[in-house]
């Protein structure tokens, strides 16, 4: 409902994902994000691979808003890098198209000559 309501008018045709109500808080429990006192979960975002694991979490008291085009960001760099089976890694702040960085022994100390964030855009 939120999704079909709310978050249709912020992101054009809402987000690209499925989300899931709680009523219960089984869930919320289970994944440590359940308020007994205020009988709520906090907001919690949970990017969970295809073999069910979790790559990502981030949990926020309730008057903190999230940024979706972040998550989006986010979900895109883990496609990427699971994609490229590990070949390729994406440095902060990257977004789509954006050069990415080859995981190994010579990029230990070496990111800033390959990525600057300062260069770019």
């Amino acid at each position: 409902m939120w999704n079909d309501h709310e978050l249709t008018k912020m992101v054009d045709g809402g987000i690209p994902f499925h989300m899931a109500a709680d009523q219960a808080g089984n869930v919320g429990r289970a994944y440590g994000v359940w308020d007994e006192a205020q009988g709520i979960e906090l907001r919690g975002r949970f990017i969970i691979d295809p073999d069910g694991v979790i790559q990502a979490m981030e949990v926020l008291t309730p008057p903190v808003g999230r940024k979706m085009a972040e998550s989006i960001r986010q979900i895109q760099a883990y496609q990427l890098v699971r994609e490229s089976k590990g070949t390729e890694a994406t440095p902060a702040g990257w977004e789509p198209g954006e050069v990415t960085l080859k995981p190994g022994a010579d990029l230990v100390g070496k990111v800033w000559e390959v990525w600057n964030p300062k260069m770019e855009k």
